[in-house]
Protein backbone atom coordinates (compact mmCIF):
# COMPACT_ATOMS: atom_id res chain seq x y z
CA UNK A 1 0.00 0.00 0.00
CA UNK A 2 1.11 3.56 -0.68
CA UNK A 3 -0.04 5.02 2.63
CA UNK A 4 2.86 6.53 4.58
CA UNK A 5 2.88 5.85 8.29
CA UNK A 6 0.53 2.90 7.82
CA UNK A 7 1.00 -0.54 6.27
CA UNK A 8 -1.18 -3.17 4.62
CA UNK A 9 0.25 -5.92 2.41
CA UNK A 10 -1.08 -6.30 -1.14
CA UNK A 11 -4.27 -8.37 -1.25
CA UNK A 12 -4.07 -9.15 2.46
CA UNK A 13 -4.48 -7.58 5.89
CA UNK A 14 -2.43 -7.10 9.04
CA UNK A 15 -3.48 -9.10 12.09
CA UNK A 16 -1.85 -9.04 15.51
CA UNK A 17 1.61 -7.45 15.49
CA UNK A 18 4.58 -8.87 17.42
CA UNK A 19 7.04 -5.94 17.64
CA UNK A 20 10.74 -6.35 18.31
CA UNK A 21 13.32 -3.53 18.41
CA UNK A 22 16.97 -4.26 17.79
CA UNK A 23 19.84 -1.91 16.90
CA UNK A 24 17.43 0.94 16.29
CA UNK A 25 15.25 -0.97 13.86
CA UNK A 26 11.72 -2.22 14.48
CA UNK A 27 11.03 -5.73 13.28
CA UNK A 28 7.26 -6.09 13.13
CA UNK A 29 6.15 -9.69 12.82
CA UNK A 30 2.45 -9.89 12.06
CA UNK A 31 -0.32 -12.35 11.33
CA UNK A 32 -0.76 -12.25 7.56
CA UNK A 33 -4.51 -12.52 6.96
CA UNK A 34 -5.38 -13.43 3.36
CA UNK A 35 -9.08 -14.11 4.00
CA UNK A 36 -8.87 -16.93 1.48
CA UNK A 37 -11.58 -19.59 1.49
CA UNK A 38 -10.92 -22.43 2.06
CA UNK A 39 -8.40 -21.40 4.69
CA UNK A 40 -4.74 -21.89 3.77
CA UNK A 41 -3.18 -21.60 7.23
CA UNK A 42 -2.05 -18.43 8.95
CA UNK A 43 1.65 -17.47 8.64
CA UNK A 44 3.74 -14.76 10.25
CA UNK A 45 5.21 -12.16 7.91
CA UNK A 46 7.75 -9.49 8.84
CA UNK A 47 7.86 -5.75 8.17
CA UNK A 48 10.81 -3.54 9.11
CA UNK A 49 10.97 0.20 9.70
CA UNK A 50 13.58 2.66 10.87
CA UNK A 51 11.49 5.83 10.79
CA UNK A 52 7.93 4.65 11.67
CA UNK A 53 6.75 6.09 8.35
CA UNK A 54 8.29 3.82 5.70
CA UNK A 55 7.56 0.10 6.09
CA UNK A 56 9.23 -2.62 4.05
CA UNK A 57 7.76 -6.11 3.85
CA UNK A 58 10.46 -8.79 4.00
CA UNK A 59 8.09 -11.66 3.28
CA UNK A 60 7.06 -14.78 5.25
CA UNK A 61 8.85 -15.24 8.55
CA UNK A 62 7.15 -18.25 10.12
CA UNK A 63 4.96 -20.13 7.65
CA UNK A 64 2.01 -22.33 8.45
CA UNK A 65 3.10 -25.75 9.63
CA UNK A 66 0.81 -27.37 7.07
CA UNK A 67 -2.70 -28.87 7.11
CA UNK A 68 -1.81 -31.69 9.52
CA UNK A 69 0.35 -29.69 11.91
CA UNK A 70 -0.53 -28.32 15.33
CA UNK A 71 0.45 -24.91 13.96
CA UNK A 72 -1.61 -24.95 10.78
CA UNK A 73 -2.49 -21.45 12.02
CA UNK A 74 0.50 -19.57 13.43
CA UNK A 75 -1.07 -17.12 15.85
CA UNK A 76 0.26 -14.43 18.18
CA UNK A 77 3.37 -14.75 20.34
CA UNK A 78 6.56 -12.92 21.30
CA UNK A 79 10.29 -12.62 20.64
CA UNK A 80 13.22 -12.77 23.08
CA UNK A 81 16.97 -13.10 22.62
CA UNK A 82 19.31 -15.12 24.82
CA UNK A 83 22.98 -15.74 24.19
CA UNK A 84 22.73 -14.34 20.67
CA UNK A 85 19.91 -16.72 19.75
CA UNK A 86 16.47 -15.33 18.95
CA UNK A 87 13.50 -17.27 20.29
CA UNK A 88 9.88 -16.96 19.25
CA UNK A 89 7.05 -18.44 21.25
CA UNK A 90 3.77 -18.54 19.40
CA UNK A 91 0.29 -20.00 19.32
CA UNK A 92 -0.55 -23.00 17.20
CA UNK A 93 -4.08 -23.96 16.22
CA UNK A 94 -5.54 -26.48 13.82
CA UNK A 95 -9.33 -26.69 13.38
CA UNK A 96 -9.00 -30.46 12.97
CA UNK A 97 -7.37 -30.91 16.36
CA UNK A 98 -10.04 -30.84 19.04
CA UNK A 99 -9.37 -30.29 22.74
CA UNK A 100 -11.05 -31.81 25.78
CA UNK A 101 -13.67 -29.04 25.69
CA UNK A 102 -14.75 -29.98 22.16
CA UNK A 103 -13.21 -26.89 20.54
CA UNK A 104 -10.09 -26.50 18.35
CA UNK A 105 -7.02 -26.99 20.51
CA UNK A 106 -4.57 -24.16 21.12
CA UNK A 107 -0.95 -24.85 22.07
CA UNK A 108 2.27 -22.91 22.64
CA UNK A 109 5.16 -23.64 20.26
CA UNK A 110 8.83 -22.64 20.11
CA UNK A 111 11.24 -21.76 17.29
CA UNK A 112 14.76 -20.30 17.23
CA UNK A 113 16.98 -18.36 14.83
CA UNK A 114 20.77 -18.09 14.83
CA UNK A 115 21.01 -15.96 11.66
CA UNK A 116 19.49 -12.69 12.76
CA UNK A 117 15.80 -13.71 12.38
CA UNK A 118 16.11 -14.51 8.68
CA UNK A 119 15.21 -18.19 9.17
CA UNK A 120 13.62 -20.11 12.04
CA UNK A 121 13.96 -23.70 13.26
CA UNK A 122 10.91 -25.20 14.96
CA UNK A 123 11.26 -27.28 18.14
CA UNK A 124 8.15 -29.48 18.21
CA UNK A 125 9.28 -31.29 21.37
CA UNK A 126 8.82 -28.03 23.31
CA UNK A 127 5.13 -27.76 22.45
CA UNK A 128 2.65 -27.69 25.34
CA UNK A 129 -1.02 -27.01 25.89
CA UNK A 130 -3.16 -25.65 28.69
CA UNK A 131 -2.11 -26.59 32.20
CA UNK A 132 -4.72 -28.11 34.58
CA UNK A 133 -7.64 -25.85 35.44
CA UNK A 134 -7.75 -24.01 32.11
CA UNK A 135 -9.80 -24.54 28.95
CA UNK A 136 -7.79 -26.33 26.26
CA UNK A 137 -9.24 -24.19 23.47
CA UNK A 138 -7.98 -20.93 24.99
CA UNK A 139 -4.21 -21.11 25.49
CA UNK A 140 -2.62 -18.50 23.28
CA UNK A 141 -0.58 -15.33 22.77
CA UNK A 142 2.46 -16.32 24.88
CA UNK A 143 4.45 -13.30 26.03
CA UNK A 144 7.92 -14.20 27.35
CA UNK A 145 10.21 -11.87 29.28
CA UNK A 146 13.15 -12.12 31.63
CA UNK A 147 12.58 -11.50 35.35
CA UNK A 148 16.16 -10.78 36.44
CA UNK A 149 15.21 -10.28 40.07
CA UNK A 150 13.76 -13.80 40.32
CA UNK A 151 16.27 -15.29 37.90
CA UNK A 152 13.62 -16.87 35.66
CA UNK A 153 11.89 -16.44 32.34
CA UNK A 154 8.19 -15.74 32.67
CA UNK A 155 5.55 -16.56 30.10
CA UNK A 156 2.13 -14.87 30.20
CA UNK A 157 -0.63 -16.75 28.38
CA UNK A 158 -4.16 -15.77 27.38
CA UNK A 159 -6.30 -18.39 29.08
CA UNK A 160 -9.73 -19.13 30.53
CA UNK A 161 -10.67 -20.95 33.69
CA UNK A 162 -12.36 -24.29 33.10
CA UNK A 163 -15.28 -23.27 35.31
CA UNK A 164 -17.15 -20.18 36.43
CA UNK A 165 -19.49 -17.72 34.69
CA UNK A 166 -19.01 -18.08 30.94
CA UNK A 167 -18.08 -14.47 30.18
CA UNK A 168 -15.87 -13.91 33.24
CA UNK A 169 -13.42 -16.80 33.04
CA UNK A 170 -10.64 -14.81 31.42
CA UNK A 171 -7.25 -15.00 33.13
CA UNK A 172 -3.64 -14.29 32.26
CA UNK A 173 -2.01 -17.59 33.13
CA UNK A 174 1.69 -17.87 33.87
CA UNK A 175 4.51 -20.37 33.35
CA UNK A 176 8.18 -20.07 34.33
CA UNK A 177 11.39 -21.50 32.90
CA UNK A 178 15.13 -21.47 33.50
CA UNK A 179 16.18 -22.58 30.02
CA UNK A 180 13.43 -21.44 27.58
CA UNK A 181 12.73 -25.09 26.81
CA UNK A 182 10.95 -26.54 29.83
CA UNK A 183 8.04 -24.63 31.34
CA UNK A 184 6.28 -25.10 34.66
CA UNK A 185 2.88 -23.79 35.67
CA UNK A 186 2.85 -20.94 38.17
CA UNK A 187 0.12 -18.92 39.86
CA UNK A 188 -2.01 -16.77 37.52
CA UNK A 189 -0.35 -13.48 36.67
CA UNK A 190 -3.65 -11.57 36.67
CA UNK A 191 -7.07 -12.96 37.50
CA UNK A 192 -9.76 -10.25 37.64
CA UNK A 193 -12.69 -12.55 36.75
CA UNK A 194 -14.08 -9.73 34.63
CA UNK A 195 -13.60 -10.48 30.93
CA UNK A 196 -14.09 -13.28 28.41
CA UNK A 197 -10.33 -13.23 27.74
CA UNK A 198 -7.30 -10.94 27.85
CA UNK A 199 -5.69 -11.27 24.44
CA UNK A 200 -2.15 -10.31 23.44
CA UNK A 201 -0.90 -9.60 26.99
CA UNK A 202 2.42 -7.90 27.63
CA UNK A 203 4.20 -6.30 30.57
CA UNK A 204 7.03 -3.80 30.62
CA UNK A 205 8.78 -1.44 33.03
CA UNK A 206 9.17 2.26 32.24
CA UNK A 207 10.72 4.82 34.58
CA UNK A 208 9.80 2.97 37.75
CA UNK A 209 6.28 2.03 36.63
CA UNK A 210 5.12 -1.39 35.47
CA UNK A 211 2.49 -1.69 32.75
CA UNK A 212 0.18 -4.58 31.92
CA UNK A 213 -1.39 -4.30 28.45
CA UNK A 214 -4.11 -6.56 27.06
CA UNK A 215 -6.96 -6.58 24.56
CA UNK A 216 -10.48 -7.58 25.52
CA UNK A 217 -13.70 -8.31 23.66
CA UNK A 218 -16.27 -8.49 26.42
CA UNK A 219 -18.23 -5.30 27.12
CA UNK A 220 -15.85 -3.51 24.76
CA UNK A 221 -13.56 -4.47 21.89
CA UNK A 222 -10.41 -2.55 22.71
CA UNK A 223 -6.86 -2.55 24.08
CA UNK A 224 -6.50 -1.57 27.75
CA UNK A 225 -3.67 -1.14 30.24
CA UNK A 226 -3.04 -1.27 33.97
CA UNK A 227 -0.24 0.34 35.98
CA UNK A 228 1.67 -0.64 39.13
CA UNK A 229 4.86 0.10 41.01
CA UNK A 230 5.62 -3.62 41.05
CA UNK A 231 5.68 -6.43 38.53
CA UNK A 232 3.48 -8.37 40.93
CA UNK A 233 0.84 -5.65 41.34
CA UNK A 234 -1.55 -4.59 42.66
CA UNK A 235 -2.62 -3.24 39.28
CA UNK A 236 -4.34 0.14 39.24
CA UNK A 237 -6.97 1.24 36.73
CA UNK A 238 -6.06 4.63 35.19
CA UNK A 239 -8.84 7.15 34.71
CA UNK A 240 -8.79 6.42 30.98
CA UNK A 241 -7.50 2.87 30.63
CA UNK A 242 -7.98 2.44 26.87
CA UNK A 243 -5.39 3.10 24.17
CA UNK A 244 -7.89 3.89 21.42
CA UNK A 245 -11.45 3.00 20.43
CA UNK A 246 -13.25 0.07 18.83
CA UNK A 247 -11.41 0.18 15.52
CA UNK A 248 -7.86 -0.14 16.97
CA UNK A 249 -7.04 -3.55 18.42
CA UNK A 250 -4.37 -5.97 19.64
CA UNK A 251 -1.77 -3.26 20.24
CA UNK A 252 1.60 -4.36 21.62
CA UNK A 253 4.62 -2.17 22.20
CA UNK A 254 8.34 -1.76 21.76
CA UNK A 255 10.71 0.96 22.96
CA UNK A 256 13.56 2.91 21.36
CA UNK A 257 15.65 5.77 22.76
CA UNK A 258 13.38 6.22 25.76
CA UNK A 259 10.24 6.39 23.61
CA UNK A 260 7.56 3.71 23.54
CA UNK A 261 5.43 2.87 20.51
CA UNK A 262 2.32 0.74 20.24
CA UNK A 263 1.70 -1.27 17.08
CA UNK A 264 -1.89 -2.31 16.42
CA UNK A 265 -4.29 -2.61 13.51
CA UNK A 266 -7.18 -0.44 12.39
CA UNK A 267 -9.98 -2.85 11.59
CA UNK A 268 -11.47 -2.96 8.13
CA UNK A 269 -15.23 -3.06 7.56
CA UNK A 270 -17.05 -5.69 5.57
CA UNK A 271 -17.62 -4.69 1.97
CA UNK A 272 -15.50 -1.54 2.37
CA UNK A 273 -18.60 0.35 3.54
CA UNK A 274 -19.23 2.67 6.49
CA UNK A 275 -22.14 0.42 7.57
CA UNK A 276 -20.18 -2.81 7.14
CA UNK A 277 -19.46 -4.99 10.15
CA UNK A 278 -16.02 -4.63 11.72
CA UNK A 279 -13.64 -7.36 10.56
CA UNK A 280 -10.71 -9.08 12.19
CA UNK A 281 -7.41 -7.58 10.90
CA UNK A 282 -6.84 -4.45 8.87
CA UNK A 283 -4.05 -1.89 8.49
CA UNK A 284 -0.99 -1.47 10.71
CA UNK A 285 -1.04 1.80 12.65
CA UNK A 286 1.44 3.14 15.21
CA UNK A 287 0.72 5.21 18.31
CA UNK A 288 3.28 6.74 20.64
CA UNK A 289 2.79 6.69 24.41
CA UNK A 290 3.99 9.33 26.84
CA UNK A 291 4.01 9.14 30.63
CA UNK A 292 2.17 11.31 33.11
CA UNK A 293 3.47 11.86 36.62
CA UNK A 294 0.96 9.38 38.07
CA UNK A 295 2.05 6.63 35.69
CA UNK A 296 -0.93 6.98 33.38
CA UNK A 297 -0.30 7.28 29.64
CA UNK A 298 -1.32 9.64 26.89
CA UNK A 299 -1.32 8.60 23.25
CA UNK A 300 -0.83 10.24 19.87
CA UNK A 301 0.59 9.31 16.45
CA UNK A 302 4.39 9.45 16.28
CA UNK A 303 5.82 12.88 15.57
CA UNK A 304 7.48 11.34 12.52
CA UNK A 305 4.04 10.88 10.95
CA UNK A 306 2.99 14.49 11.50
CA UNK A 307 6.33 15.70 10.17
CA UNK A 308 5.56 13.99 6.86
CA UNK A 309 2.83 16.55 6.10
CA UNK A 310 4.28 19.88 5.04
CA UNK A 311 2.55 21.08 1.88
CA UNK A 312 0.04 23.78 2.82
CA UNK A 313 -3.40 23.13 1.28
CA UNK A 314 -5.80 25.48 3.08
CA UNK A 315 -6.37 27.36 6.34
CA UNK A 316 -8.88 29.44 8.27
CA UNK A 317 -8.25 32.94 9.54
CA UNK A 318 -6.98 32.94 13.11
CA UNK A 319 -9.54 34.34 15.51
CA UNK A 320 -12.59 33.28 13.50
CA UNK A 321 -15.52 33.15 15.92
CA UNK A 322 -18.25 30.55 15.49
CA UNK A 323 -21.18 31.51 17.70
CA UNK A 324 -24.65 30.01 17.92
CA UNK A 325 -26.02 30.32 21.48
CA UNK A 326 -29.11 28.26 20.61
CA UNK A 327 -28.32 26.85 17.20
CA UNK A 328 -25.58 25.72 14.85
CA UNK A 329 -22.88 27.55 12.87
CA UNK A 330 -20.11 26.29 10.64
CA UNK A 331 -17.30 27.36 8.35
CA UNK A 332 -16.40 25.21 5.33
CA UNK A 333 -13.09 25.91 3.64
CA UNK A 334 -13.11 26.18 -0.18
CA UNK A 335 -10.50 23.57 -1.13
CA UNK A 336 -11.44 20.05 -2.26
CA UNK A 337 -8.78 17.93 -0.63
CA UNK A 338 -6.73 14.97 -1.88
CA UNK A 339 -7.00 11.49 -0.42
CA UNK A 340 -4.30 12.19 2.20
CA UNK A 341 -4.14 15.28 4.39
CA UNK A 342 -3.57 16.46 7.94
CA UNK A 343 -5.66 18.94 9.93
CA UNK A 344 -4.28 20.82 12.92
CA UNK A 345 -6.97 22.88 14.65
CA UNK A 346 -7.13 24.73 17.97
CA UNK A 347 -10.53 25.74 19.35
CA UNK A 348 -11.02 28.10 22.28
CA UNK A 349 -14.25 26.68 23.71
CA UNK A 350 -16.44 29.09 25.65
CA UNK A 351 -18.11 27.98 28.90
CA UNK A 352 -21.44 26.25 28.43
CA UNK A 353 -20.82 25.20 24.84
CA UNK A 354 -22.53 21.95 23.90
CA UNK A 355 -20.35 20.90 20.96
CA UNK A 356 -17.78 21.91 18.38
CA UNK A 357 -15.30 20.22 16.11
CA UNK A 358 -14.31 19.36 12.55
CA UNK A 359 -16.09 18.30 9.38
CA UNK A 360 -14.12 15.93 7.13
CA UNK A 361 -14.74 15.33 3.42
CA UNK A 362 -17.64 17.73 3.70
CA UNK A 363 -19.96 18.93 0.97
CA UNK A 364 -19.60 22.59 0.02
CA UNK A 365 -22.48 23.60 2.30
CA UNK A 366 -21.27 21.40 5.17
CA UNK A 367 -24.54 19.47 5.28
CA UNK A 368 -22.90 16.13 4.51
CA UNK A 369 -19.62 15.11 6.13
CA UNK A 370 -17.81 12.91 8.56
CA UNK A 371 -17.84 14.64 11.94
CA UNK A 372 -15.32 14.70 14.79
CA UNK A 373 -17.32 16.24 17.62
CA UNK A 374 -15.97 17.55 20.91
CA UNK A 375 -18.70 17.50 23.56
CA UNK A 376 -17.60 19.49 26.64
CA UNK A 377 -20.76 18.72 28.63
CA UNK A 378 -20.06 15.02 28.31
CA UNK A 379 -16.24 15.28 28.24
CA UNK A 380 -15.89 13.13 25.18
CA UNK A 381 -14.86 13.00 21.52
CA UNK A 382 -17.19 11.12 19.20
CA UNK A 383 -17.18 10.20 15.52
CA UNK A 384 -20.35 10.84 13.54
CA UNK A 385 -21.48 11.20 9.94
CA UNK A 386 -24.25 12.76 7.95
CA UNK A 387 -26.33 11.46 6.35
CA UNK A 388 -26.72 8.55 8.71
CA UNK A 389 -28.16 5.16 7.80
CA UNK A 390 -31.73 5.24 6.44
CA UNK A 391 -34.25 2.54 7.33
CA UNK A 392 -36.84 3.62 4.78
CA UNK A 393 -37.86 6.28 2.31
CA UNK A 394 -39.75 8.55 4.67
CA UNK A 395 -38.19 11.69 6.10
CA UNK A 396 -38.38 10.33 9.64
CA UNK A 397 -36.84 6.97 8.70
CA UNK A 398 -33.29 8.03 9.40
CA UNK A 399 -31.14 7.01 12.35
CA UNK A 400 -31.68 10.23 14.23
CA UNK A 401 -31.97 8.35 17.50
CA UNK A 402 -28.32 7.22 17.19
CA UNK A 403 -26.20 10.02 18.70
CA UNK A 404 -22.96 8.98 16.95
CA UNK A 405 -21.10 5.87 15.84
CA UNK A 406 -21.56 4.11 19.18
CA UNK A 407 -18.28 2.19 19.22
CA UNK A 408 -16.30 5.34 18.44
CA UNK A 409 -16.43 7.38 21.64
CA UNK A 410 -13.41 8.54 23.63
CA UNK A 411 -13.39 10.18 27.06
CA UNK A 412 -11.43 13.44 27.23
CA UNK A 413 -11.47 16.38 29.64
CA UNK A 414 -12.82 19.45 27.84
CA UNK A 415 -12.76 22.35 30.30
CA UNK A 416 -13.45 25.82 28.85
CA UNK A 417 -10.41 27.17 27.00
CA UNK A 418 -8.11 26.07 24.15
CA UNK A 419 -8.13 22.48 22.88
CA UNK A 420 -6.19 21.05 19.98
CA UNK A 421 -7.70 18.55 17.54
CA UNK A 422 -5.25 16.94 15.13
CA UNK A 423 -6.39 14.58 12.37
CA UNK A 424 -4.52 12.47 9.84
CA UNK A 425 -6.58 11.15 6.93
CA UNK A 426 -5.03 8.82 4.39
CA UNK A 427 -7.36 7.07 1.98
CA UNK A 428 -9.89 5.22 4.11
CA UNK A 429 -7.91 5.70 7.35
CA UNK A 430 -8.52 8.40 9.95
CA UNK A 431 -6.65 8.98 13.23
CA UNK A 432 -7.76 11.87 15.44
CA UNK A 433 -5.98 13.16 18.56
CA UNK A 434 -7.22 15.57 21.21
CA UNK A 435 -4.67 17.64 23.14
CA UNK A 436 -1.87 15.21 22.25
CA UNK A 437 -3.25 12.63 24.67
CA UNK A 438 -6.43 10.88 23.46
CA UNK A 439 -6.69 9.10 20.11
CA UNK A 440 -9.57 7.81 18.03
CA UNK A 441 -8.94 5.74 14.90
CA UNK A 442 -11.53 4.70 12.33
CA UNK A 443 -12.31 4.14 8.65
CA UNK A 444 -13.79 6.54 6.09
CA UNK A 445 -15.19 4.51 3.23
CA UNK A 446 -18.28 6.02 1.66
CA UNK A 447 -17.15 9.64 1.25
CA UNK A 448 -13.88 9.70 -0.71
CA UNK A 449 -13.46 13.44 -1.26
CA UNK A 450 -14.64 16.81 -0.05
CA UNK A 451 -13.57 19.71 2.15
CA UNK A 452 -12.74 20.46 5.76
CA UNK A 453 -14.91 22.59 7.98
CA UNK A 454 -15.30 23.71 11.58
CA UNK A 455 -18.57 23.99 13.49
CA UNK A 456 -20.16 24.84 16.81
CA UNK A 457 -23.50 23.82 18.28
CA UNK A 458 -25.22 25.74 21.10
CA UNK A 459 -22.33 27.87 22.20
CA UNK A 460 -19.23 29.64 21.00
CA UNK A 461 -15.86 28.40 19.78
CA UNK A 462 -13.08 30.64 18.51
CA UNK A 463 -10.86 29.06 15.87
CA UNK A 464 -7.40 30.04 17.07
CA UNK A 465 -5.83 28.11 14.20
CA UNK A 466 -6.89 25.67 11.50
CA UNK A 467 -4.21 24.49 9.09
CA UNK A 468 -4.52 21.77 6.46
CA UNK A 469 -1.40 20.20 4.97
CA UNK A 470 -0.72 17.47 2.48
CA UNK A 471 2.07 14.88 2.36
CA UNK A 472 5.50 16.38 1.78
CA UNK A 473 6.66 16.14 -1.79
CA UNK A 474 10.10 15.11 -0.58
CA UNK A 475 10.31 11.33 -0.51
CA UNK A 476 11.41 9.58 2.64
CA UNK A 477 14.84 8.03 2.06
CA UNK A 478 14.59 4.25 1.95
CA UNK A 479 18.29 3.45 1.71
CA UNK A 480 18.45 2.51 5.39
CA UNK A 481 16.05 -0.34 4.68
CA UNK A 482 17.84 -1.72 1.66
CA UNK A 483 19.74 -4.29 3.67
CA UNK A 484 16.47 -5.52 5.17
CA UNK A 485 15.20 -6.26 1.68
CA UNK A 486 18.43 -7.95 0.66
CA UNK A 487 18.45 -10.16 3.76
CA UNK A 488 14.84 -11.26 3.43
Amino acid sequence: MDQRGFFRPPNAWVGDVIPWEEDGRFHLFYLHESRQVPRIGMPWHRVVTDDLVTFVETGPALPSGGPDAADFNVYTGSVVVDGGIHHVFYTGQNPERIGADGLPLQVVLHATSDDGMRTWVRHPDDTFGATPGYETADWRDPFVFRDDEAGVWRMLVTARHADGPERRRGVIAQCVSHDLRTWEAAEPFWDPRRYIAHECPEVFEWNGWWYLVYSEFSESFTTRYRVSRSLHGPWQVPENDTIDGRAYYAAKSAARDGRRFFFGWISSREGGRDDGAWQWAGTLSVLEAEQNADGSLRFHPPLELSAGFGERLDSAASGTVLSAPDGYADLVLPTDLPAAFRVDAVFDIAPGTTECGLLLRASADGDEAYVLRLEPRRNRLVFDRWPRRRTGGEQWQISGDVPHVIELERPVTLAPGPHRLEVVVDGDLCVATVDGSVTLSTRLYDRTDGRVGAFVGEGTATVLSLEITGPSTTAVPAASLDDALVSS
